[in-house]
């Protein structure tokens, strides 16, 4: 076994840090602040971190095909161009419930962007129940609403053959898969892969890799999580010097660096005495295992 390697690698204190994506051709991982209201990316080379204000809680972001990015923001899918730094509407959703907001998304394999959606949060983790639904993108900038009776939609991801849709409702307290059909992008047949231990809190992001194993950060329990689907057997423990990991994604020039992001809220001075590193995006090594590269938004 190699040994693993937690280096935080952004300091920042971001209040959610959220849906981390490795892009391949800047060497970058974008990443967003939910409450904070902006979209990130920070290159892997310089160091360096920019950042692009908006004017709503941002659930989620992903790559776009022909370039700039895809946003979930407040109840709406929007272009992001991120050399203007402009911000172009495409569809709105949740209309009848101004309580509701965008919270975690990611691109399926035929290029759909697939995101769910929450009541606002009143406390961390502590929202009104059954409030979200789950919708996608269509390429042709149509949407679809897949299912609803959400608590707090969450982590997503896709099995290797594409045929299974992984996700997370985070007060669940579980994983689920459903059987995919990717040609239309349909969901059904939803089951149990994996119910969480008290340890290891609540369900977050999660992401799949190269031997289709599930990693689920695990909010409020300072942890990544390695799930074997097929058995719903954990095989993996990863412990963070932070309690609040929100997400993760594999990245680096293989795949084979877990980047995992965290957060601040409602933490106290006393707690981030404690934790000084909490809000930070940190870079896991020597896991021995690699990711795929993320999909693109198509349309």
């Amino acid at each position: 076994m190699a040994s693993i390697k937690i280096e935080c690698v952004v300091k920042d204190k971001y209040e959610i840090g959220e849906s981390p994506v490795w892009e391949e051709k800047h060497g970058s991982l974008l990443y967003i602040d939910i409450t904070g209201q902006k979209v990130c990316r920070w290159n892997a080379t310089t160091k360096q971190v920019k950042t692009i204000h908006l004017d709503a809680p941002v659930g989620s972001v992903v790559p776009r095909k022909s370039g700039g990015y895809v946003l979930a923001v407040g109840r709406r899918f929007a272009f992001l161009d991120w050399e203007k730094e402009t911000v172009t509407d495409i569809a709105s959703i949740d209309q009848d419930k101004p309580n509701n907001r965008f919270n975690d998304g990611k691109v399926d394999p035929a290029g759909r962007f697939y995101a769910g959606t929450m009541a606002m949060e009143t406390l961390p983790a502590e929202v009104e129940r059954n409030q979200g639904s789950v919708y996608s993108l269509q390429t042709d900038h149509s949407v679809v609403k897949h299912f609803d009776q959400v608590d707090i939609s969450n982590g997503l991801d896709w099995s290797l053959d594409h045929k299974v849709f992984y996700y997370i409702d985070s007060l669940s307290f579980k994983v689920d898969a459903f059987d995919y059909d990717l040609q239309s992008g349909k969901i059904s047949n939803r089951r149990l892969v994996y119910k969480l231990e008290k340890e290891e809190a609540i369900p977050d992001g999660q992401c799949i890799d190269a031997e289709g194993k599930l990693w689920v950060a695990c909010f409020k329990g300072g942890r990544v999580i390695r799930i074997d689907p097929e058995t719903g057997k954990r095989i993996q423990t990863v412990k963070l010097p932070v309690d609040q990991t929100t997400s993760c994604c594999f990245g680096g020039k293989d795949y084979s660096e877990l980047y995992v992001t965290s957060g601040t809220i409602a933490m106290d001075e006393e707690y981030h005495k404690r934790q000084p590193l909490a809000g930070g995006i940190f870079k896991v090594t020597g896991l021995g295992v690699k990711g795929i590269a993320p999909y693109s938004y198509a349309g």
